[in-house]
């Protein structure tokens, strides 16, 4: 409390407003909100007491009614650093950190020595990576003293935060000379045992190395060599050191000491060829050197497998050979994921399957030492539950003509029916059904052969996750949750599904949003959606708790990890995969049923009648939802307000996801999750792609065309890519009013080196058509441009659509993208009848192609 506000109150008063700081720190708010009533019935316009109770009220959830009363506070008690600092700390907490910063600088001028505005001032620098603010801070805080008059110089945390400010913005003499001042400072060595003190040399060592003095690197880390606690650390940064300065025998001897204590790192090993200067293409040294290996632990993988990977010819079949065989009699499950690899290798991968052949035939010739292998592995128990020889080559050969470079799913399905015939209750057999079922396109057979896996073994978390993958891509929402809920906490608020978003299970999240959307129930997939863009911003707020924890635990170089990763957060394939899913969703609900037909390109037509048609799209959706409310809930998002374990969870108002499905501006919604998407995934070509999609509805052409160029530089010969091209140049011919003049000259000198402004359109996709017919996702860019260029030609590309499955690359993927396709235009039912037909009789197993009497 501030001395002028402090003078206000009587004893009493101030007592009670010490017990307000108090119970909030306790997080009693119920007894902090009454001491402060009490406060206030003596002094109404005690500003720091209004701010005291608007942090508590905040807390509660009322955040506006909070900014309400500290602004009210504000007004009472302006030059109080208390309110300020309370200002700052609402901000924070609706994560508007810039007007946090502001409120906290402003606070700091009137209390320049408050240990906590300071501190809360420097996280909130770091968080948004005002590096140069930061430095100014920590150096503060340095110099400053605690509440009980010692110095923070004497802690060493304070001097690491400051080493790591300036290591982050690039000062590295600086933050070496920091560190290296503290240590100065020391009265007496810590002992070997002190581990903050061992990270933090080694943390000073990582600067050094970072100058690019790579030897007094090694000469510091010698020093320190003996009494760090992290062996591995030290010792992988030695050799590292050594043979960047091309000191190679000791370079040579550092990563066999290595290897000697880890011989399945691969990093070792490439580190130990560069010492020992073994080319790639000498591969004899190269095999000798994992011989060497692999004959001093015959147990181990690396010095096996690895080889497989250089050798050719004879030489490849006869390690291959060995290899197999060894796998094969241990019945490893995991034999193939280990050889899969080497498919990209045409060659490789036919020499694996005759050998895989040849074991099946017993044409092969036996390992000498296959016995011998035997007893290593373990002893005659675990042998007894192992697969014999002969079903180990079934299962991997059923595995490899399910992979897509070596696919004959009839031969695999026969395979793998025989190896559950010799060993029913295997559960990876079973598992492996369930794939090859996926890959034959009948998810329905997929979902309830991977349900009967699982029934297999109920305790094994892995395959009833797995069961619960294939349910929701078969929609089985309900089933999947079901099984989930087998291994979820039975207290949790919410039920199963709010367990597992309270886990961050992305996977089930994204795929259950999936579902959803493939059923039309856009509400609940842009629930999911949400929920995932939800997941990413809680990760980067926990990044609070690391500012603090990690640098007073002295886990320097932990951290320093985490926040280059925390910088690279949204480039998670997780996140990409729900945004662009919830951005296409966006742009449907833009586009509502008004359709000419061609890739969601929206005709105009009045606000009177778009209104209509979302007013009763959006009352179906209610309806569908509503039916099907009360038994979610029931399942997924009941509970008490409570746990059992005590947690408090806000009350969900939109379950359903109604309200986000009724949105009044979709594009502007969609822009949530675009922005990110492109600044972290830039090369991801959907991103651009849908990136496109939005900015041409909302008439942002350039940033539409930057969108376009971006995905052409990935990859030129996308159809998409060529079609969006093609739409673009006809919006802008089509456009009912010049663009103004800065702006059209700023397109055309990107976009006309790609397509001039008198270009024949069609001329252009007949070309493109005539170098790529025999690609299925080719020629339906090319029909739905002609769709956009020529309405009438409707009837020629929905036959044109039908004749792709003609085509003898066109792959089942391809089918349900053009069955798509028709949708999307409306198709005639013959036309649709006679695609479904034309399809199943090429893929008769795949569930999206049968009729309801399949």
């Amino acid at each position: 409390m501030s001395q002028q506000q402090q003078m206000q109150l009587g004893a009493k008063e101030r007592s009670l407003f010490a017990q307000i700081v108090k119970h909030y720190e306790s997080k009693q708010y119920k007894k902090g909100l009454k001491c402060a009533e009490q406060v206030l019935r003596k002094s109404p316009k005690h500003g720091d007491t209004q701010a005291m109770k608007a942090l508590i009220i905040n807390a509660q959830g009322n955040t506006d009614e909070a900014f309400v009363l500290c602004k009210e506070a504000l007004k009472n008690a302006m030059k109080s650093h208390v309110c300020w600092h309370v200002y700052g700390l609402l901000w924070r907490c609706i994560k508007n950190y810039e007007e946090a910063i502001k409120a906290y600088k402003f606070a700091l001028k009137l209390e320049p020595d408050s240990q906590q505005i300071l501190r809360d001032l420097a996280l909130l620098q770091i968080q948004m990576r005002d590096y140069q603010g930061y430095i100014q801070s920590r150096r503060t805080i340095l110099q400053s003293k605690t509440p009980n008059g010692q110095k923070n110089s004497n802690y060493r945390l304070n001097w690491t935060a400051l080493a790591v400010a300036q290591h982050l913005a690039g000062d590295l003499y600086d933050a070496e000379r920091t560190l290296t001042t503290f240590e100065e400072t020391l009265r007496s060595t810590p002992p070997n045992t002190d581990n903050e003190h061992s990270e933090a040399l080694l943390y000073k060592n990582t600067i050094i190395a970072e100058t690019g003095e790579t030897e007094r690197a090694l000469e510091h880390l010698e020093a320190i060599f003996k009494s760090n606690l992290d062996r591995t650390a030290a010792m992988e940064m030695r050799a590292h050191y050594l043979l960047q300065l091309d000191r190679r025998e000791e370079a040579e001897k550092a990563y066999r000491a290595l290897l000697d204590r880890n011989a399945e790192y691969r990093a070792y090993y490439d580190g130990l060829r560069k010492a020992m200067k073994i080319e790639d293409s000498d591969t004899q040294s190269l095999k000798t050197l994992y011989d060497e290996y692999a004959n001093k632990n015959p147990r181990g993988d690396t010095a096996k497998r690895v080889p497989l990977e250089f050798l050719q010819g004879d030489e490849f079949r006869e390690a291959a050979d060995q290899y197999l065989q060894q796998m094969l009699h241990k019945g490893v499950p995991s034999t193939f994921a280990n050889i899969k690899a080497l498919y990209s290798d045409s060659t490789k991968r036919k020499t694996v399957q005759s050998l895989a052949e040849s074991y099946l035939s017993n044409t092969h010739s036996p390992l000498a030492n296959g016995s011998a292998e035997k007893q290593v592995n373990g002893d005659e128990k675990s042998e007894a539950k192992q697969p014999s020889f002969d079903v180990s080559v079934l299962y991997f050969l059923a595995q490899h003509y399910n992979y897509h470079v070596s696919r004959d799913l009839a031969r695999s399905m026969e395979l793998i029916d025989k190896a559950i015939e010799a060993q029913p209750d295997e559960v990876n057999y079973h598992m492996t059904k369930a794939r090859i079922w996926k890959h034959r396109g009948n998810i329905k057979k997929a979902s309830q052969t991977m349900e009967k896996a699982r029934s297999l073994d109920e305790r094994d978390r892995y395959i009833n996750t797995k069961a619960a993958k294939y349910q929701l891509r078969n929609d089985e929402n309900e089933a999947a949750i079901t099984n989930m809920g087998k291994f979820t906490r039975k207290e949790a608020v919410g039920g199963p599904l709010g367990d597992l978003i309270d886990m961050q299970c992305m996977w089930y999240v994204t795929e259950d949003g999936e579902a959803y959307m493939r059923q039309g129930n856009f509400g609940l997939a842009l629930k999911r959606f949400s929920t995932i863009y939800d997941i990413f911003e809680t990760w980067q707020e926990d990044q609070f708790d690391f500012h603090t924890f990690s640098i007073r635990k002295g886990q320097i170089r932990a951290y320093m990890d985490m926040l280059k990763w925390e910088d690279h957060l949204r480039e998670h394939p997780y996140f990409s995969r729900a945004a662009i899913s919830a951005i296409r969703i966006y742009l449907r609900l833009f586009d509502g049923p008004k359709m000419n037909g061609v890739n969601g390109e929206h005709k105009d037509v009045g606000a009177n009648e778009r209104k209509k048609a979302q007013k009763k799209a959006r009352k179906a959706q209610e309806k569908q939802e509503q039916i099907q409310a009360e038994k979610q809930d029931a399942k997924k998002t009941a509970g008490t307000a409570a746990g059992a374990d005590g947690e408090v969870k806000k009350e969900d108002t939109d379950p359903q996801g109604i309200k986000l499905v009724q949105t009044t501006e979709p594009l502007v919604d969609a822009m949530k999750f675009l922005t990110p998407l492109l600044e972290y995934s830039p090369k991801n070509i959907e991103a651009q792609h849908v990136g496109f999609e939005v900015f041409v509805r909302r008439r942002k052409y350039l940033l539409a065309l930057r969108c376009l160029l971006a995905a052409r530089s990935i990859d030129s010969s996308h159809p998409l890519s060529h079609e969006q091209a093609i739409r673009l140049r006809h919006t802008l011919k089509s456009l009912p009013e010049p663009l103004q003049p800065q702006l059209s000259e700023a397109l055309e000198s990107e976009f006309s080196p790609l397509i001039p402004p008198d270009a024949d359109l069609s001329k252009l996709n007949s070309d493109f058509l005539a170098g790529n017919s025999d690609s299925a996702a080719h020629v339906r860019a090319f029909l739905r441009t002609r769709q956009l260029l020529d309405p009438k030609s409707a009837d020629e590309n929905q036959k044109d659509v039908i004749r792709t499955l003609a085509l003898p690359l066109v792959s089942l993927e391809d089918a349900v993208s053009g069955l798509e396709l028709l949708n999307d235009w409306h198709a005639e039912s013959r036309y649709r009848n006679d695609y479904m037909a034309a399809a199943h009789e090429r893929w008769p197993e795949a569930t999206v192609f049968m009729s309801s009497k399949d």
